[in-house]
């Protein structure tokens, strides 16, 4: 006989069960900031007491410089008021730190420039709306950063709500498969737009393109006598590494070539190791462990890979969400590395093919390919009016990322049509924006 079988939920069932977790938590309480004592500058310094002492200093300078860069690096702090707020219950993959500034471009394994999210060291599953949160109030600590109005700033807003709000309403009433396949790429997506945005995106992506791995080589190392490549010291940015860590590079590296798929751990029979150094890279990642790993073949052909330390999510330390079992197996066998390079892979559409992981005694990572005409948008460059799609179009990237979760159907029917949802966030990302520059005045006053 067969085993017994129990039907999966409809749509319609699940839009319903949706509806019904508006009883438990009114989508009007999502415009309430957390109450209780807060303790921001404790927070930072937590996080700076397992990072690399000579480097806390240049994450200071580079938090400093504007509220929105402050803003850049406080996910966790976001995370912890987040969690003492009231939030809907229903928990999807999420980026956990999907501000504006945290969507770009890269080239898929077909040389296809793509446009996603591109950060996932936070990644991990929370409620749906604190991505959509750390979005919208990006949207007003930038757009105030860059002098705009607050119509403007206000559009921007409800604009991306609605954006997600149809983003995860269309995307739900496709079959999984069907929201498995769905991608942004580029050139696809530049005929939707209007002449002055096409000239924006245009530019961003010229910029995109130039930003290969075989640039960086040339840019940051020199050939010596040999025909061996070197990294060329440029401190704090590019520091040589010690004795130990090359020791060890081989091991580390025969770790992550296990966790590749075998077409690629293949590729890399092709190649040596180079050189190594350290690097430092945006703003609140400053002062973990990043590495460069040149590998270079018999011709003088290159690749090159940048090993990032991966700590637990802040939506797990900070925002307390207990993780699926599944992830959390992965974790506990694996290490923090695993999880960036699985969640990466859920929630972004086509990810980098050389993702892996692997761990030292003293910290997890994970490993991706160095520009791969990785790029961004600017969005104090950007006019009133592209700054209003931009937003929108962040939050459609998220809403396909999300509707990759069984319960995405539930998100899209506790939304409903967004225009309660809507006013809820603005209000939040208003009061939210105030929160965090008197964060940011504090910490200055404290440097």
């Amino acid at each position: 006989m067969l085993p017994a079988w129990t039907r999966p939920l409809s749509h319609r069932e699940l839009l319903e069960r949706g509806e019904e977790a508006r009883k438990r938590a009114p989508r009007r309480a999502l415009a309430e900031l957390a109450s209780g004592t807060r303790d921001p500058l404790g927070i930072l310094a937590a996080q700076n007491s397992s990072r690399i002492p000579e480097l806390l200093p240049l994450r200071a300078e580079r938090m400093s410089t504007t509220p929105f860069a402050f803003y850049r690096g406080t996910a966790a702090l976001m995370a912890a008021d987040l969690a003492d707020a009231p939030h809907s219950g229903i928990l999807v993959a999420s980026c956990g730190d999907a501000h504006v500034s945290n969507f770009g471009f890269y080239a898929s394994a077909e040389r296809r420039l793509m446009f996603d999210l591109n950060d996932f060291d936070e990644a991990a599953w929370a409620p749906w709306e604190w991505d959509v949160k750390r979005l919208v109030a990006s949207i007003v600590v930038g757009g105030r950063a860059s002098g705009r109005s607050d119509e403007v700033i206000d559009t921007a807003v409800l604009t991306a709500v609605s954006g997600y709000a149809r983003g995860i309403a269309r995307a739900t009433e496709l079959s999984p498969t069907a929201r498995y396949f769905t991608h942004f790429d580029v050139a696809s997506s530049r005929t939707m737009l209007d002449k002055a945005s096409q000239k924006a995106i245009r530019r961003a992506v010229k910029q995109a393109e130039r930003r290969t791995g075989e640039r960086a080589v040339r840019r940051l190392t020199v050939e010596d006598a040999d025909g061996r490549r070197r990294f060329v010291p440029d401190e704090p940015t590019t520091t040589a590494v010690g004795p130990a860590l090359l020791d060890a590079v081989h091991d580390l590296l025969s770790q992550y070539r296990r966790t590749t798929s075998p077409d690629v751990a293949l590729l890399f029979d092709h190649f040596t190791v180079s050189d190594v150094a350290r690097r430092v890279v945006g703003v609140g990642s400053v002062g973990t462990r990043c590495y460069l790993v040149l590998f270079q073949d018999g011709e003088g052909a290159t690749i090159l890979m940048q090993p990032k330390q991966a700590s637990q999510s802040v939506l797990v330390e900070y925002g307390r969400i207990p993780q699926p079992t599944a992830l959390q197996e992965v974790i506990d066998a694996d290490g923090e590395g695993a999880r960036v390079v699985a969640m990466q892979r859920i929630l972004q559409a086509l990810s980098d093919p050389f993702l892996g992981h692997m761990r030292n005694t003293n910290a997890d990572f994970y490993v991706r390919q160095f520009h791969d005409m990785k790029g961004s948008i600017d969005v104090e460059d950007l006019d009133d009016g592209l700054f209003i799609t931009y937003g929108q179009a962040c939050a459609a990237t998220i809403a396909r990322a999300h509707s990759q979760s069984l319960t995405a159907t539930e998100v899209a029917g506790y939304i409903g049509n967004g225009r309660v949802l809507g006013q809820a966030l603005l209000e939040w990302a208003r009061a939210y924006a105030a929160v965090s520059l008197a964060d940011y005045e504090a910490f200055r006053a404290s440097l």
